[in-house]
């Protein structure tokens, strides 16, 4: 058994009952919704034509949501209807991320995920679910693909169909029959939050924006079109030369007239900042286990005790940030107490655990000399250390509704960073702290090799971006676009190159030059976390 659902484009007449009877059936509060009718017109006067898309839970055979979910809160039933229990989840908006299809949301009132369910509790009663029923011309067709008798089944036999985004390897259950490519891809159309008959401007969650509220009458509507091609009118003037007519011909290519309100940053500063975090903590063992395990320094150097404290106060503070990020931080145990171990959130949240037990065993075992242990200890902990480093970096993997982010080299630009971010910290703790400068040397050792390294791998991550739009986007928007400046001047100019040039500035106060070099390298690495992590959320997933 294996539920689905076709929408029959060839009938849909873009009436909103689907939206409004899933509102009714599910008390979905304003601003966010189950079930929508993204709307785009197409073509130029008075060759036009209006296309209606219902967007929805495509109930994907192999859902990523299911797989990012730290708590089990999204599940698998047994008839493939994928579903959630809001009493589990805890708000991290991992699966919003992971959701190609943009289908879930954060409920405003719950603060919990939430999305079409197929109406799974009409189905276990032998009810359609709401929207099959309201619709007025039998667009919806719902029931099981697996009987051959099944209305669902005859049209996808004899019908030709085809489903939202196949390259994600999602397996959706969700198909169109006579379905537009311009309405079907999100990048096909620009999005903007002024429609013809809406003000849809709430976004929803912790991090979504609260997006300005516009409404414009239509005489306003041509007036902002003619002002964006160069042409101005008063309103007035547009109602005497047949205002409407003229914004057909302005339409050109295929643009949005009502679509659902744009969900906003849903991983804002917090996941910046813990990812930033996170690289010190790992970086402030690391850089001394480096040194260590080649023999420069044994395990009862003052350089092991600093980075054994700033690792733990670090490591902290990203748990406080983790912890932050959440809609519901009332429920973060959770991820600890009802794992899913296939997600990355899960397995990052127990390696930070343990990461943090074992350099608090590491202080007790040097202050009391348990030589024995002390060797295996530091390997295992610094295995642990590289585990907290690159972690993020699957996590983000997982979250395939954001193309950027599947860059086989992420993992290799966390590491960099926490090597980077280790010897930075130590970096600025030789102006204040004598028995730290000793290591001089060694620091400007780490850095010299890990900026090149660090360059050389976001060169990589931009030029072989994963081969979709979305991901060249991202390029250009942080090359090109609005956070270039961001990118040239405060990532690579301020936060490698300058810290780079320092190194090789002839020995006047090396602790000077290390502690400013330091200081610009963290501010890089932050500014790179910022737009990693932000700017792949600025394209529409639907």
């Amino acid at each position: 058994m294996k539920y689905g659902f076709v929408i029959d484009n060839r009938k849909c007449i873009g009436c909103h009952a689907c939206t409004t009877a899933c509102k009714s059936e599910h008390e979905v509060p304003v601003g966010v919704n189950r079930t929508w009718v993204k709307q785009v017109e197409k073509g130029e006067f008075p060759n036009t034509r209006r296309l209606f898309s219902v967007m929805r839970c495509n109930h994907c055979t192999d859902a990523p949501c299911v797989e990012i979910c730290p708590v089990e809160a999204l599940y698998f039933r047994d008839d493939g209807i994928v579903d959630f229990d809001k009493d589990r989840c805890i708000g991290c908006k991992s699966c919003m991320q992971a959701c190609p299809y943009d289908a879930l949301y954060i409920d405003p009132e719950s603060h919990t995920a939430a999305k079409c369910n197929y109406c799974a509790h009409r189905i276990d009663v032998g009810l359609e679910p709401a929207c099959v029923n309201v619709c007025p011309e039998h667009a919806i067709i719902s029931g099981d693909m697996d009987n051959p008798e099944s209305e669902i089944s005859t049209l996808l036999a004899r019908q030709q169909t085809k489903v939202r985004k196949p390259e994600k390897g999602t397996i959706p259950n969700l198909f169109y029959i006579d379905a537009d490519d311009l309405s079907l891809q999100p990048s096909a159309t620009e999005r903007s939050e002024n429609y013809f008959w809406n003000s849809q401007g709430l976004g929803v969650g912790h991090f979504a924006k609260e997006a300005e509220k516009m409404a414009f009458s239509n005489g306003d509507l041509v007036s902002a079109v003619l002002e964006a091609n160069g042409q101005s009118a008063t309103a007035s003037e547009m109602a005497d030369k047949g205002a409407a007519k003229s914004v057909d011909v302005l339409m050109g290519k295929g643009r949005r007239v009502y679509d659902a309100p744009d969900k906003g940053i849903l991983w804002g500063w917090e996941v910046s900042a813990y990812v930033w975090t996170k690289a010190i903590a790992a970086g402030a063992f690391l850089v001394p286990f480096l040194c260590w395990a080649i023999g420069w320094i044994d395990t009862l150097q003052p350089a092991m005790w600093w980075g054994l404290g700033i690792g733990l106060a670090f490591l902290s503070a990203t748990g406080l940030l983790l912890i932050k990020d959440l809609d519901r931080p009332d429920r973060f145990l959770n991820v600890l107490l009802r794992p899913q171990w296939g997600s990355w959130l899960v397995r990052g949240g127990y390696a930070i655990t343990a990461f943090g037990g074992l350099l608090t065993l590491l202080a007790v075992a040097n202050w009391f000399e348990w030589n024995t242990i002390m060797s295996a200890l530091m390997w295992l902990t610094g295995a642990t250390a590289i585990m907290v480093a690159v972690y993020t970096a699957f996590l983000f993997a997982q979250a395939k509704g954001r193309d950027f982010w599947q860059s086989p080299t992420l993992s290799i630009h966390m590491l960099i960073h926490s090597f980077m971010a280790g010897a930075a910290v130590f970096g600025i703790l030789t102006l204040f702290v004598e028995n730290v400068s000793i290591w001089m040397p060694y620091l400007r050792l780490v850095l010299l090799y890990s900026i090149p390294i660090n360059l050389a791998t976001m060169l990589i991550e931009l030029t072989t971006t994963h081969p979709t739009a979305d991901a060249k986007r991202t390029v250009d928007m942080i090359t090109k676009g609005r956070y270039k400046s961001r990118f040239w001047f405060g990532v690579i100019l301020l936060g490698n190159i300058i810290p780079w040039a320092l190194l090789f500035v002839p020995n006047i106060d090396y602790s000077l030059i290390l502690t400013s070099a330091g200081v610009l390298t963290l501010i890089g690495i932050y500014l790179t976390e910022h737009i990693w992590v932000e700017a792949p959320q600025r394209l529409p997933l639907s």
